[in-house]
């Protein structure tokens, strides 16, 4: 049995939802030397979030991004945390909905997701910035 932790960034994404599966998986080096095993992704903010859903329709991540804009409106009105802008709290309540971590299984070196299924980075601000994620693997390495 084996852990490795990782801490790294990944570059500013624009406003959306975006699918950061390959990405993840070129910071992760140990990752192709577990056979079994478990990961634990955690994005280190409060203003974007992870998620598992469809990797191959760019429409999805499109309505993805309607639905959330309209179901938590950037409205002045609505909100008193407003310190970075209307996006500010908006960001917060959508980071909450969608959740900070994700755990995925691990087979033979590789993410173990669905035929359609990808990661997605959902980026809920206007100008989020890089965005810092830490990784732990849980699991057995494979038998040279």
């Amino acid at each position: 049995m084996r852990i490795y932790q990782y801490q790294f960034s990944l570059s500013p994404k624009k406003r959306g939802f975006h699918l950061i599966t390959r990405e993840l998986e070129s910071q992760l080096p140990e990752l192709k030397s577990i056979k079994h095993g478990i990961i634990n992704i955690f994005i280190n903010h409060t203003s974007a979030s992870i998620t598992i859903n469809e990797n191959a329709d760019p429409t999805v991540r499109e309505d993805f991004e309607t639905f959330f804009n309209r179901t938590v409106p950037e409205d002045y009105k609505l909100y008193k945390h407003l310190d970075e802008g209307a996006d500010d709290m908006t960001s917060h309540i959508k980071s909450s909905i969608l959740g900070a971590s994700l755990v995925v299984p691990i087979r033979n070196g590789k993410f173990e997701l669905g035929t359609w299924q990808g990661i997605y980075l959902c980026e809920h601000r206007n100008h989020g910035g890089s965005r810092k994620f830490t990784a732990t693997i849980i699991g057995d390495e494979i038998d040279n």
